[in-house]
């Protein structure tokens, strides 16, 4: 018997944060930075730092939790790249930061637990949620990408 689309869509959204799978999951690759770390961004400014994801992911997942729960927008952006600012620095901000994403992401698993195991429609909250997970995935391969260019990033990674 093959999984539900509601079992596919957990294991997506637990390889997205917790679950070594393909590839490390987000916690792994924020285990460990320090906000001197996470702010860092390569030579020439060319990509987004640690942080900047992290202040990026945070931004949509809140946005998706705040409509799950009926509560009002956030306020509006001008742009997607207005998404990656981050205002505070600090160790104690940094880890923040880093809660912060976790506690929303644990918070909206919640939601997805709670789904019926058709998912719903197109542009429904299953949707949405898996689409997150994706999108955790990217952002989780350019936080790793940074950590190699920075020498944060171990040169060989065991897991099982």
């Amino acid at each position: 018997m093959g999984l539900t689309y509601k079992e596919v869509l957990l294991r997506s959204w637990d390889y997205a944060m917790d679950q070594e799978d393909w590839s490390p999951p987000l916690a792994d690759a924020l285990k460990g930075v320090t906000a001197e770390q996470a702010r860092w961004k390569p030579q020439g400014e060319a990509g987004n730092s640690i942080w900047e994801n992290v202040q990026h992911l945070t931004y949509y997942k809140e946005r998706l939790l705040r409509r799950l729960k009926g509560l009002p927008k956030q306020p509006n952006l001008a742009s997607n790249t207005d998404t990656f600012t981050v205002t505070e620095s600090g160790e104690e901000a940094w880890a923040g930061a880093v809660e912060k994403l976790k506690s929303i992401h644990a918070e909206l698993r919640g939601y997805l637990q709670a789904l019926e195991d058709d998912g719903g429609p197109e542009d429904s909250p299953a949707d949405e949620l898996m689409s997150l997970a994706v999108h955790d995935a990217y952002h989780t391969g350019q936080i790793v990408l940074v950590r190699k260019l920075q020498g944060s990033w171990p040169s060989k990674r065991s897991f099982s």
